[in-house]
């Protein structure tokens, strides 16, 4: 089993991996039936099985709107770690091509097994926000999914 400090490593990888969009590095960290739970209101929201399931992603529908680091940026600050989970807050970046920006927080529950992520659950602060910035940059899966 792994320390704490074990899994705060494993997890600030696996998010470096998605910030500099190196999915060799992320799935080097994660189980390949690992579980995303996502808000139900987003496009990708739900339950997503494996590394590239099909449908919406977060990663499909984000990268149109993360042209540049700055937008890619997660900011993850660890909030709380034990033997088997690690709690991070982050920051849901995005810009449109008409110029508008989101950044909003978001709270991430993330489960290990030995040194490899299992399980992550997501937590906007505001997921209306994100399906409002979405549908207004042109997200065309946006639609389908609003409430």
């Amino acid at each position: 089993m792994a320390t704490p400090d074990q899994n705060i490593q494993v997890i600030l990888q696996v998010f470096r991996a998605v910030e500099q969009r190196d999915p060799q590095g992320a799935l080097d960290l994660i189980v390949p039936d690992v579980e995303f739970h996502w808000p139900p209101p987003l496009p990708y929201g739900g339950v997503r099985r494996g590394f590239n399931p099909a449908g919406p992603t977060w990663t499909r529908t984000w990268d149109p709107f993360q042209p540049t680091a700055a937008e890619r940026s997660l900011s993850p600050r660890v909030i709380a770690a034990s033997d088997t989970e690690v709690v991070v807050h982050w920051c849901q970046r995005g810009l449109s091509p008409a110029g508008d920006h989101i950044d909003t927080p978001v709270l991430g529950l993330y489960r290990l097994r030995d040194a490899k992520l299992t399980r992550a659950q997501m937590f906007y602060f505001d997921p209306l926000a994100v399906v409002n910035f979405l549908a207004k940059a042109g997200t065309s899966a946006v639609a389908s999914a609003a409430p």
